[in-house]
């Protein structure tokens, strides 16, 4: 069965923001309203031994959603590949998967009122595209593939190299899976 999932090289990213601007462009989102921000810690250090880390954000796309269980209407969804998504003819905007996201990935659009969130660009994945801020991103720092096989570069990189995922004690499985390492080194 496929089983979509991320790894971030925090190695590799140098902040540019390509990925959150692809992914604002696509799905045209209003100026207040990010899926992808990339978070910057740094510099630190002492002068000339500078380094930052740059950490991207998304939907974790978790395996146990918290969202997905609290929505009263069957809007947050979690489909068989691991894609979590809110079908917004279904929205009403109550905010309670918002609550539940212990990532703070998921937004209530002000013009429509429905919430929005990251879903892996899933119109693109099903065709056997790239989610558009993998595809964007020149550093190679985010790989996008099915964990359930273990030939795809996503699952070879979470077999063979130490991964983190966010909040991981929080029991939510999240299928995305972070590299931890200072920025623009891979």
């Amino acid at each position: 069965m496929t089983r979509f999932a991320m790894v971030m090289d925090t190695r590799r990213c140098i902040g540019c923001d390509s990925c959150t601007t692809a992914c604002k462009v696509w799905n045209d989102l209003p100026l207040d309203l990010e899926f992808n921000p990339v978070v910057t810690d740094g510099p630190n250090g002492v002068y000339p031994h500078l380094h930052m880390v740059h950490l991207p954000l998304i939907c974790m796309h978790c395996a146990e959603s918290p969202c997905v269980h609290v929505c009263p209407t069957g809007a947050s969804k979690c489909d068989d590949d691991g894609i979590v998504w809110v079908d917004e003819a279904k929205c009403i905007g109550c905010g309670a998967c918002m609550a539940a996201c212990p990532y703070d990935a998921r937004h209530k659009d002000s013009a429509s009122g429905v919430v929005m969130k990251c879903d892996f660009c899933k119109d693109r994945v099903r065709k056997r595209q790239e989610p558009h801020c993998v595809w964007t991103c020149h550093q190679r720092a985010r790989i996008f593939g099915d964990l359930d096989d273990p030939t795809s570069d996503v699952a070879r990189l979470v077999a063979s190299v130490r991964t983190e995922q966010l909040f991981a004690e929080m029991g939510t499985d999240p299928q995305v899976f972070y590299i931890i390492g200072t920025g623009g080194q891979g």
